[in-house]
């Protein structure tokens, strides 16, 4: 694949979905290793001062000074230990989604400051089954290609990589030489859906894991991202939905529009107010199209009703199918609208179907 390294104003733009023209292209930057995923560490060569599992956190790294724990000093990432024998530490994940193209990798050091990795390479590989992840993480396993070759980084600093031409995976291995610590470690992809074989099977056509997409909201005030409306379970806080802000001007309503990672039929749709006690939105409505390939805009002509204005009650989930569905018979969607009355907050949209 050809790399090129990003500068960190490029990096920002990348994570931030803002549009620019070295970026990874925003229909493509899912965080395809994130714990809001639920990814998984399934193994690592040591993890003396600090745990793996934190490259995968999806909030910033923090610091705490003078703050030290029985392995040493407390850090927000991974870091293992010194005089390594092996020429290098590394760490395998399971990606959050089924599978993943990868056009992008950062590596993020903040706080690693004379103990920081001095360089690092990304393999990946493309294993499913009952058996993959039991396969993946042997000593002989001879399945990995290269995602990224060797590159160096430097103390408390986030570094991209751009790749064109990302190669399918479901799994990935960072290697860190020749050991230290690493704060955060980001794969930015586009998701590649398993679906199931029986067109037959239910399945929800909006999850991020099976490859749905926020493509525009009206806001997200409060810092909580609108893609959080589309990640599996239900949160652990207010912090992890979608939250608007207050509004003042009569006839107000907040939007978020949903590419589904299937053209499908949709059989039932779920809001779910979690933690929202004393913000949710008082109301709201959903409406589709059919649109292909396209972006529909929010006041585009194509938008058909599919759930009539529903009052929202607080810290609930909310489901919608059979007669309280106005979907035409047969009716097929490739993206779905939400429409909040008059604002608040919402922590997950789900919707299910058949796809077509």
């Amino acid at each position: 694949m050809d790399l090129q390294a990003l500068s960190p104003e490029v990096i920002q733009d990348t994570v931030s979905s803002t549009p620019s023209p070295d970026a990874v292209p925003t229909d493509q930057i899912d965080n395809l290793i994130s714990s809001s995923l639920e990814s998984s560490v399934l193994a690592f060569s040591d993890e003396w001062f600090a745990p793996a599992s934190n490259l995968t956190n999806p909030k910033p790294p923090i610091f705490r000074p003078g703050v030290f724990v029985d392995t040493g000093k407390w850090y927000d990432g991974w870091e293992t230990r010194r005089h390594n024998p092996e020429p290098y530490d590394w760490v395998v994940i399971r990606l959050g989604v089924a599978s993943g193209k990868v056009n992008g990798i950062e590596v993020d050091t903040a706080f690693f400051d004379g103990n920081h990795a001095e360089a690092v390479e990304v393999q990946g590989c493309y294993e499913v089954g009952e058996d993959a992840d039991e396969k993946v993480v042997k000593k002989d396993y001879n399945g990995w290609k290269q995602v990224l070759g060797h590159r160096s980084c430097g103390p408390t600093q986030r570094h991209a990589w751009k790749a064109e031409g990302g190669i399918q995976v479901t799994h990935v291995r960072l290697c860190m030489f020749p050991d230290g610590g690493i704060a955060r470690f980001r794969l930015y992809g586009q998701v590649v859906p398993v679906f199931p074989t029986s067109g037959d099977q239910e399945v929800e056509l909006s999850s991020a894991i099976m490859g749905g997409m926020i493509l525009s909201a009206s806001e997200e005030h409060f810092g909580s991202s609108k893609s959080n409306l589309l990640l599996p379970g239900r949160g652990v806080d207010m912090g992890d939905g979608w939250e608007t802000r207050r509004s003042r001007a009569k006839g107000h309503v907040d939007w978020v529009i949903v590419r589904l990672g299937a053209r499908g039929r949709i059989s039932r749709v779920v809001v779910d107010t979690a933690f929202y006690k004393g913000n949710y939105p008082q109301a709201m409505k959903v409406e589709g199209c059919d649109c292909g390939e396209e972006t529909p805009e929010a006041e585009d002509g194509r938008w058909v009703e599919v759930i009539p204005l529903q009052k929202l009650g607080p810290d609930k989930e909310h489901e919608y199918a059979g007669p309280q569905l106005s979907t035409a018979e047969g009716a097929a969607y490739t993206h779905l609208k939400m429409t909040i009355v008059p604002d608040g907050g919402i922590k997950r949209f789900r919707v299910f179907g058949k796809r077509v």
